[in-house]
């Protein structure tokens, strides 16, 4: 099904310093494939022409924890790290690449969409399509388009506006979801998805 633009938006997961930049928590395994792969570009590029809201979500974790369960090895790790991801953290912050304008949501999930009031709020608006970019591919990405499908979403995942510490990796789990949503998009091809909504919507 083709998508109209008044009713698709873009989620754009953890484009913060401490995922994508070298100084960041995770920077010594993501800060350099994700600067080789000149996703940060192409992400900001996608943004802009999408010309449909977009939405950002923050991996933070406030005092008290919040709604952190440490029951994984990922969710213990940043737990015991948790004052580098306070909302008002360095490291919690988005890149300035991509900040601008941005309407922001954090949660203390692996999911963009779990433990906060985002999916509602998409609903609420009539949102029914989501075209997803972030990092890592096979974590937040992934696990955030499994769970809007399963929440009744349209979910596709930009696929050249995402990047994984490995190729490989990354790769396995494009082909994951390519059978687990709608399908993977480029950048290019979303565009034009895009665009021809808007204009059977005109």
């Amino acid at each position: 099904m083709t998508s109209t633009s008044g009713r698709a938006a873009v989620l754009a997961l953890h484009w913060q310093v401490n995922v994508i930049k070298p100084e960041g928590f995770f920077g010594g395994m993501l800060s350099e494939p994700v600067a080789r792969s000149g996703v940060v570009e192409r992400a900001a590029a996608f943004h802009r022409a999408a010309e449909v809201p977009v939405f950002f979500t923050r991996f933070t974790i406030p005092e008290g924890e919040g709604g952190l369960v440490r029951n994984t090895g990922f969710m213990r790790a940043v737990g015991e790290a948790q004052e580098a991801f306070r909302p008002d953290a360095p490291g919690s912050q988005l890149v300035p690449e991509l900040a601008d304008g941005a309407r922001t949501v954090d949660n203390q999930k692996l999911s963009g969409l779990a433990g906060n009031e985002l999916a509602a709020l998409l609903t609420g608006r009539g949102i029914d399509t989501l075209f997803v970019t972030g990092v890592a591919t096979n974590l937040t990405v992934e696990q955030t388009a499994r769970h809007g499908t399963d929440l009744g979403f349209t979910v596709h995942v930009v696929s050249d506006c995402v990047a994984a510490a490995d190729e490989t990796v990354h790769a396995a789990s494009l082909a994951n979801l390519d059978l687990t949503t709608a399908g993977c998009l480029t950048a290019d091809e979303a565009l034009a998805r895009l665009r021809a909504g808007a204009g059977s919507a005109a």
